[in-house]
């Protein structure tokens, strides 16, 4: 709701994002309009939940020309990131312990 600049991506391209890979056009659902390029932006999620942040690549403008394969939005920091380090710790200790 406070956020002015929002990128939504399809439901194919979430895992990519969580698995800590750049948003490409053919993974973006929706965008802010008139959103310039190199400037922080919150991922949604096509059912609008928030999955992390990032800077985008292209503008608006630019984004409805270039082709399919091309870098949207550059992957900063999902929500992912703070669950994985403590899921490896419990992973080392169940490994440590047996």
């Amino acid at each position: 709701m406070h956020v002015l600049l929002q990128i939504w991506v399809k439901p194919s391209a979430e895992m990519q994002y969580m698995y800590g890979n750049h948003v490409l056009k053919s993974g973006l659902g929706r965008i802010t309009e008139n959103t310039p390029a190199y400037t922080g932006v919150v991922i949604y999620s096509m059912s609008d939940i928030p999955l992390g942040f990032g800077v985008t690549a292209k503008s608006t403008a630019d984004c409805r020309k270039m082709d399919p394969s091309g870098v949207v939005v550059f992957h900063q920091a999902d929500v992912g990131e703070a669950l994985r380090p403590v899921l490896l710790c419990h992973l080392i200790l169940c490994f440590v312990s047996q």
